[in-house]
């Protein structure tokens, strides 16, 4: 497990394209005996489509899009109302119990995706992203997986967003004031309740490299503490939102 999560922290280490980032995560989730992945984020603007990177059946994914499932698809519903991970797939009927669920989970299936992980990620950057993991394994051996991995998978999903969206993002600036890449992730992980160290885990980073960044935002921000400099933050987010 050890070696299979460094070798994944590698990858994304030197991706750079969403290839690299794709390639990234279906090799980790492959060696996870994992059949596939979708990373959905959307956008704050209804103009701008949200970034998919995905290695679902492009058969499902056509046959997902012509039958409009993103309009009653549950786990979509679920990640946006719950910051919480959770389990979905075609033998979890008490929970997603409507006719049309169960036929979208019943379809699913037959391209391969029986069983579910998924990881919403509500970091104050947009409305919301979250990344699934999916297998076709009988539910013992799904439930099995997750109960012993699921924190793994949740900190890999919370490392691939954060690099996806440091390498393939052009957004860094506060009410106008540019900061760096870096000054604003460790902003955005701030306002999540985030310590310096877990920032830096979650960014590869060290502890003090996160204080480094967060003392340059305080610095072009002009406030006094990390506190202040996330209100700002999350004021500057509510304004694009309205």
């Amino acid at each position: 497990m050890h070696r299979v999560f460094q070798n994944f922290i590698d990858l994304l280490s030197t991706a750079k394209t969403i290839q690299d980032f794709s390639t990234a995560m279906a090799d980790t989730a492959t060696a996870f005996d994992l059949s596939c992945f979708a990373y959905l984020a959307l956008s704050r603007s209804d103009q701008r489509k949200p970034r998919l990177i995905s290695t679902y059946p492009s058969g499902w994914t056509t046959h997902y899009l012509q039958n409009s499932y993103q309009i009653i698809d549950p786990v979509i519903g679920e990640a946006l109302q719950s910051a919480e991970p959770f389990r979905w797939g075609v033998d979890f009927r008490s929970r997603f119990g409507s006719p049309g669920q169960q036929q979208l989970f019943d379809e699913a299936a037959q391209f391969g995706i029986r069983f579910g992980f998924t990881v919403p990620i509500h970091d104050g950057h947009g409305p919301v992203a979250a990344l699934t993991f999916a297998t076709d394994e009988t539910r013992p051996r799904f439930e099995h997986f997750v109960d012993l991995h699921g924190r793994v998978l949740q900190l890999m999903a919370m490392y691939f967003h954060a690099h996806v969206r440091r390498k393939l993002t052009n957004e860094f600036s506060v009410d106008g004031i540019r900061l760096s890449r870096r000054e604003l992730e460790c902003l955005e992980w701030a306002s999540q309740g985030k310590s310096s160290w877990e920032i830096g885990c979650i960014l590869g980073i060290s502890r003090n490299t996160v204080a480094y960044y967060l003392e340059n935002a305080k610095e072009k921000l002009g406030v006094r503490t990390v506190v202040q400099a996330v209100t700002l933050l999350a004021a500057a987010n509510k304004r694009k939102q309205n």
